[in-house]
């Protein structure tokens, strides 16, 4: 007799990290999506530069958790912690439960906010670009700004379901990102441009990481 699968939806807490305040001079929401391996707490200090009293940036933390380092029974308690969005395995159900986590964090976040007034942003690094791509296609999310950092396309998506960011996207790629050859680069221009999304793509002198002065002039 063969084993059979079953899948229950349960309640699970979510953790997430901000910078600045909902105050009458907010002018920017950013919900920045760190990349695999990452905490929403160290992942949001990168963006210090941009809590400058007019913006909000909200880090959300992935739902699954892991040791970073292999260590014995005896060392769990000093290895290292990060996050992932997802992986391979359950797929389609990790999609569905970030994505369903992801706007009941943005209906939390943006309640009550005139967003005549206010700009939405959405920051994706590394793993934190699928997320974030899937989020704006299958979710609630509809960002002014859609800012793609040092992460591919996922696979899944077409023309019809990004129609709605176009526009708005904007790719950033570090010259340095060992992540990121110039053939790896030209082969996500040609996705990109299959699904009808030219987004500009801004290079800096970097590899795979965030840089202050882009970030700045994006915002």
């Amino acid at each position: 007799m063969s084993a059979r699968e079953h899948h229950l939806v349960v309640r699970k807490s979510a953790r997430y990290h901000t910078l600045g305040e909902r105050n009458d001079a907010l002018r920017q929401v950013w919900f920045v999506l760190h990349g695999h391996g990452q905490l929403s707490g160290f992942f949001i200090r990168h963006f210090t530069s941009l809590a400058d009293g007019t913006r909000l940036i909200v880090a959300p933390e992935a739902l699954n958790r892991f040791y970073l380092d292999h260590t014995s029974w005896q060392g769990a308690g000093q290895a290292r912690v990060g996050a992932t969005w997802m992986t391979r395995e359950e797929r389609l159900g990790e999609i569905e439960d970030y994505v369903r986590y992801l706007d009941a964090l943005q209906h939390e976040v943006l309640a009550g906010l005139d967003r005549r007034l206010v700009r939405v942003v959405l920051l994706g690094f590394s793993q934190g670009v699928a997320t974030a791509l899937r989020w704006s296609c299958l979710g609630r999310m509809r960002p002014n700004l859609l800012v793609a950092w040092a992460g591919p396309l996922p696979p899944e998506l077409d023309e019809k379901s990004v129609a709605h960011l176009k526009g708005r996207v904007v790719r950033v790629v570090g010259s340095a990102d060992d992540l990121a050859s110039d053939e790896a680069v030209s082969v996500e221009d040609q996705r990109w441009a299959r699904i009808g999304l030219d987004a500009k793509l801004v290079r800096f002198e970097g590899g795979h990481e965030l840089n202050a002065e882009v970030l700045l002039s994006l915002a």
